[in-house]
């Protein structure tokens, strides 16, 4: 082991962070300030009062912006359609005045931004931290924040319009943006004031302009006075508690955990420590000045002996070599990294393994790595510099801006595999779980069972596969709402899919991966694509190795599967298709998009922002538009939802290139609906290529 945990690390991370409120969101109790989170951090809340709870991720975009998504229940007994009441909603927040030494920070915010407007919001608020760990805030609410001891709306002075605030949405309305109550009608103030006796405990006060309405027409709770008080712990590892006492009638608590993707908890990994350049006693003169191999002059295919020992030597590294081919002064080397989830660290674990092998004439090492039986790319170092470097404070930039990495279309065919490679056969045993959120009659559904994966690839490219799912408990099969959609039921019907499908055959498929050109991959699917579609997919794509922009584009045809999840079909079939943009705008950020045919015969796009972190994180979120009206769509108006991915090795600190994915979607509708094909080729190429290839240059000398 070469790290553990840091647990100054972790003690910075836990005070960093401001205290947030239950709406998960920073504030004081149901009051915002105009703090942020640290930039990236991530926060998982669950709040409890009595007859109401609400669960929350917050998520910190950028310094400047956050954004919350919110599922709330109420004990409604008064309300029309039942006791109980389920909401969805999504907030946002921005600072646009940073805190000076004697100016307040300064942040704007809307609740329910898409929702049904429950807890619609709108606020402009100002923060101030003293120097004796006291922080206070004041602010003006409209909405929710602006019902109690309101006033006239002084953005009236821009009309009459903001003056009076529109009533409670109509169903067919909830999920889209309702931009004409936004800071319309009475306004409020409210104020917050938080001290730290140390630097666990926080204490707040507050000054509540909500007037809680909605709940004391309903029979919730008894709103008695205006102050709320209530504590905050940080218990460590990301971990906050608070306590508090509402409005002069109830308690109520809330937990947050807390994560900084930047941050894994094991600093540096657990993996054993690389082994050491071997530097030559005599290295050659190099005479070419500049960087790059001479002439590509292969001599006699690799030895036997040769090959054997690069194999068993980078084999110890976790990665296994496909070809070996030796030139006059460059070995190239194709590779498939079985082990680590950052590429750049497998070919530096691959050039330190193999610095001592090769005779000391060999000035370059090209890696090539291999995914699905396809080059990626081309990884060339110097051996001098790997010598070099190796110690160099700066050695990380200075190996990256020194490496050369290139496009591996133009590359021969691999003409000597090492014996063993192909054919290649795989077979596993492995537990999944698989959710459902958000139905009303019980929010969250979640089956467990097994899965057997079955792999065979006889030769680069060519892949036979599928999976087997074999449910062993869960409630997925007990829902029973059916669709209202007017439209083909392409995925409403899943209910009959988990009633019928103790288990199922997953995927049943034959796909073959290939290079039409330089820069461009190709990719054809053929069979039981997914649980409810069969029929073939294709997809090319156009991706520089290094350069923000790719461009794809796929057509499927598709037969709607039986619900039993065997070989039957049902009536319904589809050509479908999208083109893509994909555009890395900087920053982690990356934008997509793709317009095309979906599922319904619908047509439109999904646009999708998501941000990647250096240790494989990424989060984002997606929303999709088609010519389906949003009053045929039904509840929700439109697709959207969130996304998170997290590498396994971020967490147990050892090196897996597996990783856990979640999606949250607040409804699962007919329309904007698209089909789920395994290895789209964007991000099966894009590990390999600059900028993530650059972002994750660090591991290198990992």
């Amino acid at each position: 082991m070469i790290a553990t945990a840091d647990p100054e690390a972790i003690l910075r991370f836990d005070l960093e962070r401001p205290v947030l409120s239950t709406y998960a969101m920073p504030g004081y109790i149901d009051m915002p300030s105009a703090e942020m989170q640290p930039d990236g951090h991530l926060t998982f809340s669950a709040f409890y009062r009595q007859d109401s709870w609400r669960g929350s991720v917050n998520f910190q975009a950028t310094k400047r912006l956050s954004g919350t998504f919110r599922y709330a229940y109420l004990d409604e007994p008064l309300n029309a359609v039942g006791s109980n009441f389920y909401d969805r909603s999504f907030s946002v927040a921005y600072r646009f005045i940073d805190e000076g030494v004697w100016r307040p920070a300064v942040a704007v915010g809307i609740l329910d931004l898409v929702g049904t407007g429950v807890y619609g919001a709108e606020y402009v608020v100002a923060s101030k931290t003293l120097p004796n760990k006291l922080s206070f805030s004041i602010g003006m609410g409209w909405g929710r924040f602006g019902s109690y001891n309101g006033f006239t709306n002084p953005l009236g002075i821009f009309g009459s319009r903001w003056d009076t605030r529109p009533g409670e949405r109509e169903s067919n309305d909830t999920g889209t943006f309702t931009t004409a109550e936004w800071f319309r009608g009475d306004a409020a103030i409210f104020g917050g004031l938080s001290y730290k006796p140390s630097d666990r405990l926080t204490l707040t006060a507050e000054y509540s302009s909500d007037a809680y309405d909605r709940e004391r027409r309903l029979g919730e709770f008894d709103r008695r006075a205006s102050i709320n008080f209530g504590l905050n712990y940080r218990a460590g590892l990301g971990t906050d508690i608070g306590v508090y006492y509402l409005y002069g009638s109830a308690l109520s608590a809330v937990l947050h955990l807390s994560i900084n993707p930047n941050q894994p908890l094991f600093q540096g990994g657990r993996e054993g420590a690389p082994p050491p350049v071997v530097v030559r006693e005599e290295p050659p003169p190099i005479i070419d000045p500049g960087f790059g191999p001479g002439e590509w002059t292969p001599t006699e295919p690799a030895t036997a002996s040769l090959t054997s020992q690069v194999a068993s030597a980078l084999a110890s590294q976790g990665i296994e070599l496909v070809s070996l081919e030796v030139g006059n002064d460059l070995a190239r080397m194709r590779l498939r990294n079985q082990t680590y989830d950052s590429e750049a660290q497998a070919v530096g674990r691959a050039a330190r393994v193999v610095s001592g092998i090769f005779p000391p004439e060999i000035e370059y090492f090209e890696f090539v790595p291999m995914d699905l039986g396809i080059p990626l790319a081309t990884i060339t170092v110097s051996r001098s510099d790997l010598e070099s470097l190796e110690f160099d404070p700066d050695r990380s930039w200075k190996s990256y801006v020194r490496a050369e990495i290139g496009d591996a279309a133009a590359l021969d065919p691999i003409s000597v595999i090492v014996p063993g490679i192909y054919p290649e056969a795989s077979a596993g045993i492995k537990p999944f779980v698989s959710t459902a959120f958000f139905d009303p009659d019980n929010p969250l559904r979640i089956d467990v069972g097994l899965d057997l994966d079955l792999s065979y690839s006889p030769l680069p490219g060519l892949i036979f596969s599928s999976k087997y799912r074999q449910r062993l408990a869960g409630n997925r099969s007990e829902a029973t709402r059916e669709s209202d959609s007017t439209l083909p039921p392409v995925r409403s019907d899943i209910t009959f899919y988990d009633q019928d499908g103790s288990s199922f055959l997953a995927h049943l498929t034959t796909e073959y991966f290939w290079r039409p050109g330089t820069n461009l991959y190709g990719r054809g699917t053929v069979g039981y694509l997914e649980r409810m579609y069969a029929g073939l997919s294709s997809e090319v794509l156009w991706k520089p190795v290094t350069g923000p922009l790719a461009l794809g584009a796929e057509i499927n045809y598709v037969r709607q599967r039986d619900f039993n999840g065997r070989f039957g079909f049902l009536d319904y079939e589809v050509a479908t298709g999208h083109a893509s943009v994909y555009y890395e705008i900087g920053g982690g950020f990356e934008g997509q998009i793709d317009a095309g045919r979906y599922l319904a015969g619908d047509w439109g796009g999904t646009f999708t922002l998501r941000r990647r972190f250096a240790s494989g994180w990424q989060v984002g979120a997606f929303f999709t538009l088609t010519d389906v009206p949003f009053s045929e769509f039904g509840e929700g108006a439109f697709d959207k939802g969130l996304f998170f991915e997290a590498p396994i090795s971020w967490l147990s600190g050892q090196p897996s290139r597996q990783d856990f994915a979640a999606l949250i979607k607040p409804l699962s509708r007919d329309g904007g609906a698209r089909l789920f094909v395994r290895n789209r080729l964007y991000e099966v190429t894009r590990d390999y290529h600059d900028p993530e290839l650059q972002e994750r240059w660090p591991r290198y000398w990992r």
